[in-house]
């Protein structure tokens, strides 16, 4: 008796299993390329965000036709579809499946684009500049791979926009730090924080705001003649600025002082 519950549990599990492979999309009876059926099927459910018909298609190619042609691309193909998910399960599995890529197929002509994903899933997943910058520090580490193995890609610029947004979102993170102990007036710290944005990230899209803070906390601290040259490096360097006005005034009291 106390066996029925189990029976019957099996029963209805197997009974799902072969509806769920009854479901299973498959190639036409006597197709002469079911892979290349599968593929387009594949890539069809992908371009409609069905990720998990996409990945049903492009799994069947993966673990069925290990000569097909179409093999490489699907594995790419598994990778965007769980990226496009966006889950932090689905985001693990993609990194998964484009770093294996990369193993399987290390002279691929995709291989620049499965490193530039990999740096995706953990972009896709940066936080906010007040928050964790784990996330931001692995989708730069990961975008600088990219540069170093792969200098000629045509990726190159897109790959050069997300790592300057990601660049930006650290220095940001650094910058607001230095902004909080400059209001306590802890000038040593801001000044500190403000020279490792300028040190690491010259480049930072906000640098007009570090310039100005940077002078600010120098002057205060009674170093007005190392306060100067960022003044003038901010009204050098941006034609637009809402610090612009107010580092003309203080340059001209600093070199008056």
């Amino acid at each position: 008796m106390h066996n029925r519950p189990v029976r019957l549990v099996l029963a209805a599990l197997l009974a799902l299993s072969a509806g769920c492979s009854a479901r299973r999309p498959a190639p036409p009876p006597g197709s002469a390329q079911p892979d290349r059926f599968l593929f387009e099927r594949g890539t069809e459910a992908l371009k409609e965000r069905e990720w998990m018909n996409a990945r049903t298609y492009f799994q069947q190619i993966v673990d069925g036709y290990p000569q097909s042609p179409f093999r490489p691309d699907a594995k790419l193909g598994l990778g965007d579809a769980y990226l496009g998910e966006n889950s932090a399960e689905s985001l693990v599995s993609a990194a998964n499946e484009f770093r294996e890529f990369l193993q399987f197929y290390p002279t691929s002509q995709r291989a620049d684009y499965a490193q530039y994903k990999i740096a995706m899933t953990h972009f896709v997943q940066m936080r906010a500049a007040d928050r964790d910058q784990t996330e931001t520090r692995a989708a730069i580490t990961e975008f600088d791979v990219f540069f170093q193995k792969f200098p000629a890609s045509p990726l190159t610029p897109e790959v050069k926009d997300k790592w300057r947004s990601a660049r930006d979102r650290l220095s940001e993170y650094s910058y607001r730090v230095g902004l909080l102990y400059y209001r306590i007036r802890w000038d040593v710290g801001a000044i500190d924080r403000f020279r490792e944005v300028l040190r690491d990230d010259p480049a930072y899209t906000r640098r007009d705001a570090v310039y100005f803070y940077l002078a600010e906390s120098l002057a205060r601290s009674d170093k007005k003649a190392e306060a100067v040259p960022y003044l003038e490096r901010l009204l050098a360097e941006f034609d637009t600025s809402e610090y612009l006005a107010q580092a003309r005034e203080r340059l001209q009291t600093l070199k008056v002082q």
